[in-house]
């Protein structure tokens, strides 16, 4: 057999790559494919390893899907902030099963992952992880967003292409075609797996009937567009990692609703109309870097996914831990929201506007609008402080500047660590006038508590960690 030829139906699995062979040395004693290919292509020198593992190839590729999924948030009516963070939890999974027969010393996610069942066995013959990569994503994303616009349908098309024509041009076909079953066969099962967890085509019912209760200091809606009570029963979805049934990662009850002069309650509504009535310019900053807005931004979660895509080239990391990666924030921001909307629907309390305007100043408006859902805990916190688990699990504490809102006119923020990020994200909300301390404090120990359970399903060699409670 030639190095350009490839195995039979019928050949034994393929045998890992050399050991002892980083990923640059491979790539340099193979014949590397020219700059523009996708993911760092190996040309066929097969003979020498018969299947290279993903470890020898860059991350282009998942950080391109990505980059068009927070375009594919933006464009599409419906992907409020938990739609989002679902969609990004199964692309993550998606990526990661498709290409975990590369990978040493992983193993599926079946049976860790909430009713997430074994996917169909890869063929035997040689894989281009890649290539897998691209069709897994391209796949799942197509699933995700059946509602796209046609130019967002379009662009997965392109995308998919730009990827499919490098590896064509330098792979056996039957090495080629093997490599894109695999990644729709797994795209297609973390789908039909998706379908029964609650939150299936959430973004065509962001707002179900939906009473909320009445009483002194309960949610009500907000101005300006005093809009009903967006995904109230979200809390009850399937998570992926926290476990189905208890009260895993919810925090302590908010302090008491009161109007007494001095009580802890009407002391944090004081702070936070007095700062965000009287904001310095980098407060004002803040609060406008991380608002995030949805149908204007890729949302919160979106965010924390720029954040890992920018982190991933700046290190410019092999596929396997870019999918690893992209598998722990995505669960991490999915689960969150979901943490989140449970704490949220369970104390319905009220936003600081209501509160505000009816015991302090009845013509307070703050900078930022109010979404509209309810107070406790904030979802920036929660989300932001997952990531940042999982970010610094991975990483370590890693210096980066965040673009993430430069083509909007937002200059880059700079930052020591994930966690100092994830830490002016949250209190960029008392910044707006969006939340009191308690939500953005108690909802940073509820991110992180969520962000070690993400972790802990995806730890190196698949050990279990036990669940780290607040």
């Amino acid at each position: 057999m030639t190095a350009d030829q490839d195995r039979d139906a019928t050949d034994p699995a393929p045998s890992p790559s050399p050991v002892g062979v980083s990923r640059r040395a491979f790539l340099g004693g193979a014949a590397v494919a020219s700059a523009g290919l996708a993911g760092g292509l190996l040309r066929a020198d097969l003979a020498a390893a018969s299947s290279p593992r993903a470890a020898a190839y860059g991350a282009q590729v998942p950080a391109a899907w990505f980059d068009l999924a927070l375009d594919l948030v933006r464009g599409t009516p419906g992907f409020s902030p938990p739609v989002a963070s679902r969609a990004f939890g199964y692309s993550g999974v998606a990526l990661y099963e498709a290409i975990a027969p590369g990978t040493r010393g992983r193993r599926s996610l079946a049976g860790r992952l909430n009713a997430l069942t074994p996917a169909p066995a890869p063929a035997h013959g040689i894989f281009h992880w890649p290539t897998v990569a691209n069709s897994a994503l391209a796949s799942i994303l197509r699933n995700l967003f059946p509602t796209a616009p046609q130019a967002a349908a379009e662009a997965i098309a392109t995308l998919e292409e730009r990827f499919a024509s490098s590896a064509r041009s330098t792979l056996p076909e039957r090495i080629y075609l093997r490599s894109v079953a695999r990644g729709r066969v797994v795209s297609g099962h973390v789908f039909e797996w998706s379908r029964a967890d609650g939150g299936h085509e959430g973004f065509a019912r962001n707002f179900p009937p939906y009473t909320p209760p009445v009483g002194p200091g309960l949610w009500e809606p907000t101005p300006p567009g005093f809009l009903p009570a967006l995904q109230p029963f979200w809390g009850t979805n399937r998570p992926f990692a926290l476990p189905l049934y208890g009260n895993s990662c919810s925090p302590q009850p908010p302090p008491a609703y009161s109007e007494v002069p001095g009580s802890p309650f009407l002391r944090e509504a004081s702070e936070c109309f007095g700062i965000a009535s009287d904001l310095t310019p980098e407060q004002e900053a803040i609060a406008r870097f991380w608002s995030d807005d949805a149908g204007a931004t890729a949302t919160p979660p979106g965010h924390s996914l720029s954040i890992l895509t920018q982190v991933v080239r700046l290190l410019d990391i092999e596929l396997d831990r870019a999918a690893e990666a992209y598998a722990k924030v995505g669960i991490a921001v999915a689960d969150a929201f979901i943490a989140c909307w449970r704490t949220k629907y369970e104390h319905n309390l009220l936003r600081p506007v209501t509160c505000i305007r009816r015991v302090i100043d009845p013509g307070w408006t703050p900078l930022l609008v109010t979404p509209p859902f309810p107070e406790y805990t904030s979802g920036h916190a929660v989300q932001s402080a997952a990531a940042a688990h999982v970010l610094t699990d991975l990483f370590g504490d890693v210096a980066f500047t965040d673009r993430t809102h430069e083509q909007r006119g937002l200059p880059a923020r700079s930052f020591r660590s994930f966690t100092a990020a994830a830490d002016e994200a949250a209190i960029s909300r008392l910044y707006g006038g969006i939340h009191f301390r308690s939500a953005i404090e108690r909802g940073l120990q509820q991110g992180r508590c969520v962000g070690r359970r993400a972790g802990a399903v995806l730890a190196r060699h698949c050990e279990h960690r036990e669940d780290e409670r607040q």
